[in-house]
């Protein structure tokens, strides 16, 4: 497998990774980074080719969300420099992404007069292309390649991503957040046991405190400012920590029955807010549940923002966009509000390098916004991170969940990476990586051997699971050791995994026995017939018992024969002989209506190594009836 970071590598900002799996080519999120404004702010495509020939080159663009980091370089990609593919995004991203693209434009274009830049036409034509990709729905891009979206809290319609080609498989996480919020539930992931999982690290080496106690502190700082005639200018994006930090300021405010005025900058959040009403069913339990009574997302106390009220004497409290002070609305008021030293700055999320919040969280007192304006930073700094990203805690336990053999971490600083690189490698045992950007990472991810398990080697191995699980007195099964044989198919032959039961092992032309994995990594041989052996002399069996009597036992072997028309069979009744029908000529299925060993009903069915295909059609009608 090939892993890529066009952006992101060793670096937070212009997510852009490309995963090579199976052959086929996988680029997982095309943002910008906030940091610059010249070329820089995009992924280097020429890395992927110089002929602008990208639709050959890769065969499905996914996006997790819709923050500007993860999509923000979509429309140039596709549109500027010609993708013409399948991208995939959840609904509320596809819902969300052209706002905030749109919003981004018009603060390049219109604000700032950049020429050459994406348009809005270019941003509706790039939407056209998207392929909804919903929660736990496998989507196939094409015969071979799969992808299927997992709950990742952190943002509405946030999702990870799990990709398989043949026996290699990615799970890229974008950004996301195993602590659920005020309206958005914890990220989780099945025991999909990937090749390789890319990871976030933004908060790689913080474990936080208590969620109570950040609001509680949260609360009590923008109280106090207010108290004392000043005001409070909060940045964040439109979307996410908005929404978690105004519900949490419009039940504080009820409570107390405080009258300072509460605002957000209107528009964009306006707007977001109806999509976070339309898609109820992507936030937490407790908000879909106090729906019906009362839409948390109408806000009693929190008002839209004019720009005149910036000069107003007196306290208030304003939500404003962006979240890094680099350019906008929070921009803005930042330059009005900082002098004054009664006035509070909560910057509760991460700010990149470069970036206005990042200076000012530095602890600068004079910032360059240009050469020409300066501003002096005498306003009260104060860091409470309500990032919506997972901390090491939180990145830790995902990694368990999915129990990946390799992990890749993007979307970090360098020395944040290294600890946690450490970490993951001495728990989990695992091979672990930091790629920086344009750095190819090649790893090895070997083979799976996919084989059928026999049902009498799975009833085996529960019943002993069951029976040491009761004696050691530990919970329910959630992972079960399975040792049994591997047998190999060739051509048309299944590989299966059976117990050494089910056919006498002296009889099993065996060559150059290897090393099988069973489900608990047991060793068993693998068994393909030798060269000038018969491999029709090895037959296989399994039971399987049913109740009823001997006009069952008939019923049972007629159904067989009807459901399998296009099989040759003979059905036989001999006095004092076990009802029997062969099917195929080779399959047989005899009928017992019990004995001194099997005490019920059951049907014995056998079949010789060449008759694998049949046996396994026949299996299946079995099961069916029984």
């Amino acid at each position: 497998m090939k892993v890529v970071p066009l952006g992101a590598g060793q670096d937070v900002g212009r997510s852009c990774v490309l995963v090579t799996l199976g052959g086929k080519t996988i680029m997982f999120d095309c943002g910008m980074h906030m940091g610059y404004n010249d070329e820089r702010r995009f992924p280097d495509f020429n890395y992927i080719t110089t002929s602008g020939d990208f639709t050959s080159r890769i065969d499905a663009v996914v996006i997790t969300h819709f923050h500007l980091d993860h999509c923000g370089a979509l429309p140039h990609f596709t549109e500027q420099r010609g993708y013409d593919g399948p991208i995939y995004m959840t609904p509320p991203t596809k819902a969300i992404c052209p706002l905030l693209l749109e919003d981004y434009r018009k603060i390049t274009v219109e604000r700032k007069g950049e020429t050459g830049f994406f348009t809005s036409q270019h941003i509706k034509d790039c939407m056209k292309k998207v392929v909804p990709l919903h929660l736990h729905e496998t989507v196939w891009v094409d015969d071979e390649l799969e992808l299927r979206a997992y709950y990742a809290g952190h943002v509405l319609g946030a999702a990870m991503v799990y990709a398989r080609c043949g026996n290699e498989s990615v799970v890229y996480t974008g950004d996301y957040n195993m602590t659920p919020d005020r309206h958005l539930g914890a990220a989780w992931i099945d025991k999909v046991r990937p090749s390789v999982l890319i990871t976030e690290t933004t908060y790689g080496t913080t474990i936080r405190d208590s969620k109570r106690s950040r609001e509680r502190d949260f609360l009590e700082k923008v109280h106090s400012c207010v108290l004392r005639g000043g005001k409070v200018l909060i940045p964040c994006f439109a979307l996410g920590r908005a929404q978690e930090l105004c519900i949490l300021i419009e039940s504080y405010w009820e409570r107390m029955g405080l009258t300072v005025p509460v605002y957000f900058s209107a528009g964009l959040t306006e707007k977001a807010n109806r999509y976070y009403k339309l898609f109820i069913n992507w936030t937490n339990q407790k908000v879909k549940e106090s729906f019906v009574d009362r839409n948390p997302f109408d806000f009693k106390y929190i008002k839209a923002w004019n720009r005149d009220y910036v000069d107003l004497p007196g306290p208030m409290v304003l939500f404003a966009t962006p979240g890094m002070l680099h350019i906008g609305t929070s921009l803005e008021v930042f330059k009005k509000w900082a002098p004054d030293e009664r006035n509070m700055l909560i910057m509760p999320g991460y700010c990149v390098a470069g970036t206005i919040g990042a200076k000012v969280l530095g602890g600068a007192k004079v910032v360059e916004l240009d050469q020409y304006t300066q501003v002096h930073v005498n306003i009260d700094v104060q860091n409470l991170s309500f990032s919506a990203h997972a901390d090491a805690k939180g990145i830790m336990e995902l990694i368990r969940q999915a129990a990946p053999r390799n992990v890749v971490l993007v979307h970090g600083e360098k020395s944040r990476m290294s600890y946690l690189k450490s970490k993951i490698m001495g728990e989990f045992g695992c091979p672990c990586y930091d790629p920086a950007n344009g750095e190819m990472l090649e790893i090895e991810t070997g083979k799976d051997v996919r084989a059928l398990m026999s049902d009498q080697l799975f009833q085996t191995a529960w019943a002993g699971e069951q029976r040491r699980r009761e004696e050691a007195a530990v919970g329910p099964i959630t992972e079960m050791p399975v040792k049994g044989v591997l047998l190999l198919g060739e051509g048309k032959r299944l590989t299966r995994l059976l117990d050494p039961s089910e056919f006498d092992l002296d009889d099993v032309p065996v060559v150059a026995p290897t090393s099988a994995s069973g489900g608990s990594g047991e060793e068993g041989a693998s068994l393909v017939p030798g060269e000038g052996e018969e491999p029709a002399k090895v037959r296989f069996s399994t039971r399987k018992l049913f109740e009823g009597d001997e006009s069952t036992v008939q019923s049972l072997l007629n159904s067989i024969c009807q459901m399998l028309p296009d099989t040759p069979n003979s059905l036989g009744d001999q006095q004092g002989e076990p009802l029997k029908v062969v099917l195929g000529g080779s399959v047989e299925v005899c009928a017992s209506l019990g004995s001194e060993d099997v005490a019920m009903p059951s049907l014995l069915i056998s079949w010789p190594w060449s008759e694998e295909v049949l046996a396994s059609r026949v299996l299946s009608v079995v099961n069916q009836i029984i």
